[in-house]
């Protein structure tokens, strides 16, 4: 694809996910949003074309009812695709598996979410570490939020040759907040019935180099995720030699419990007073004053939002996928400038 030609993107889903990369597809001055496609008639696709979003069914049907409720549809998924050079699919839990058929049929290249098996597009993606192996292939998985950030932080101490073996401890939440009354878990918690949970396998589908192991445990909660990482270096290292390979990373955000930032909620309300839309946390916050280094062990613990963290993942995917940028630190770089990636550590963080 010309470097002057703006990437056409779909996005098959307008949910949680879905309605995040739209809109920082929307963002990005490489790339066209073509259009979402979704089968709700409720208030979710009319903010969509509230914001200027063209509106697709996914079937016919669905675009037939979708009208009928009043909503202004150009047309159905086959429409959308039609127009597009690639298709961001965020639909629910394995209903990305049975579309990729679709896609494939007509030539298009897609990226699905974690939430599908690796084996439904043979790569998974973190930019920091495979987004050379994804470029111009027919499609890629986006893994999913924990996974992205076992795989950034575990990346970080690897580049900075300190990464011998990591253990990790996962406090899930228990469900999106925007259906928190629909289901999730009250008063009691919920643990993963199998050591290792599935976030260890997963990173090693990024980097099968990779040694870790996971436990999770699901909480009554839902603001996002909490990670506790027992982690083995290569040689006994100071507590600045590793805030330095953290820092190295751009989505990796370094806060501090001094500044305020002692709890997941209290890191949800900077993200609304810097203006981020649905409070969105791209990056990792790992918490820099409570790290600790004992000769060659590292203990620390970061806060994952599990709603946006792939976004940016996503974007860079996209540019991976197009062969539009060859270079990942080019890519990363031009999705946090239009993300506002970074404010975050210059704010609240290390010192």
């Amino acid at each position: 694809m010309s470097q002057a030609k703006k990437c056409r993107v779909a996005v098959n889903g307008y949910g949680v996910i879905g309605k995040r990369v739209a809109e920082a597809v929307a963002r990005q001055d490489d790339m066209e949003l073509a259009g979402v496609a979704d089968i709700s008639t409720d208030w979710r696709p009319r903010v969509a074309l509230q914001k200027g979003f063209r509106l697709f069914g996914a079937t016919g049907e669905h675009t037939q009812a979708m009208r009928e409720s009043g909503l202004e549809v150009v047309g159905n998924l086959e429409d959308l695709l039609g127009v597009s050079d690639l298709v961001v699919d965020c639909t629910p839990k394995r209903i990305a598996a049975l579309n990729v058929d679709i896609y494939r049929q007509r030539g298009i290249k897609f990226i699905v979410q974690g939430g599908e098996k690796h084996e439904v597009t043979g790569h998974s993606f973190v930019a920091e570490a495979s987004y050379s192996s994804a470029l111009n292939r027919e499609s890629t998985r986006v893994v999913s939020c924990n996974t992205t950030s076992i795989v950034r932080t575990l990346t970080a101490l690897k580049h900075a040759g300190l990464l011998r073996r990591a253990r990790g401890t996962l406090l899930r939440r228990a469900t999106d907040p925007w259906e928190s009354h629909l289901g999730g878990i009250m008063n009691t918690l919920v643990p993963e019935p199998e050591i290792p949970s599935h976030q260890g396998p997963d990173a090693q589908c990024v980097d099968p180099a990779l040694d870790v192991i996971t436990m999770a445990v699901k909480v009554p909660e839902t603001l996002a995720h909490l990670h506790y990482w027992s982690v083995q270096l290569t040689r006994p290292a100071s507590t600045e030699e590793v805030l330095d390979a953290f820092a190295a990373s751009s989505r990796i955000a370094l806060i501090r419990t001094d500044a305020g930032l002692s709890a997941l909620n209290t890191v949800k309300e900077l993200m609304a007073d810097l203006g981020r839309p649905h409070d969105n946390l791209y990056e990792v916050a790992l918490w820099s004053d409570m790290l600790k280094v004992e000769g060659d062990e590292l203990f620390y613990a970061y806060m994952v939002d599990n709603q946006a963290i792939v976004i940016p993942e996503t974007i860079d995917a996209v540019r991976a996928l197009t062969g539009t940028m060859s270079n990942a630190k080019e890519s990363i770089a031009k999705t946090d400038a239009t993300l506002g990636i970074g404010l975050l550590t210059q704010i609240a963080g290390r010192r």
